[in-house]
């Protein structure tokens, strides 16, 4: 995986257009979009041709990605026609950290949105047993995955980077982020306008 650790710095000044106005949101610029989806690193999930493409950049100790994940689910479940990319952003501190590198190392398996759903479904994580916990409980080989974690080390370390570099070139402050077709929400919003957003997308507003 050929990883640009240099992308805030290249992309931070071209990555949106426009500015933010009570009428129109943010805008990823298509390059930049084009950027982000390109080799991420994790599947999405949903449609395999889908007219729009939704990114979550998240935390799994974060509340509010936590309220976030039955509006996708329902998304997902309501049209055949939109896919999820989940884009792990441990911004929250080393347990948030440790759980992205197993769920990405899980990845290696097939497992990568099995470990995403039960860690971001599960309580606030505290340890790195009660990850493995959840993780194995599950379904995860977690010898598989410990001997992943460290044959693919770099590779981890480098989308982790890569996330990080992304996010804040949308100049995301926090968790979670939604990028719906090139329109940015930073934070949480109820299904209705997710709805709308999508619906945005598919007339290219």
């Amino acid at each position: 995986m050929r990883i640009a650790l240099n992308l805030f710095a290249a992309l931070a000044c071209t990555l949106l257009l426009g500015t933010a106005t009570a009428e129109k949101m943010l805008e990823v610029n298509p390059e930049g979009l084009k950027y982000i989806l390109a080799d991420p690193g994790t599947e999405p999930v949903g449609a395999g041709k889908p007219d729009v493409m939704i990114v979550e950049y998240f935390d799994y100790n974060c509340p509010f990605c936590k309220q976030v994940v039955p509006l996708l689910q329902a998304l997902l479940a309501q049209d055949p026609k939109i896919a999820v990319l989940y884009k792990d952003w441990p911004v929250l501190g080393s347990e948030s950290v440790y759980a992205a590198t197993a769920a990405l190392a899980a990845g290696w398996q097939g497992k990568y949105l099995v470990a995403h759903d039960a860690l971001l479904s599960g309580p606030r994580l505290a340890r790195d047993d009660q990850i493995d916990s959840i993780l194995k409980n599950a379904g995860v080989n977690m010898e598989t995955l410990k001997k992943d974690r460290a044959a693919h080390a770099k590779q981890i370390a480098d989308l982790l980077a890569r996330n990080d570099a992304e996010a804040h070139a949308l100049t995301l402050d926090g968790t979670p982020g939604l990028v719906i077709g090139r329109q940015l929400l930073p934070g949480i919003a109820d299904l209705s306008y997710l709805k709308q957003l999508v619906a945005n997308a598919r007339k290219g507003e």
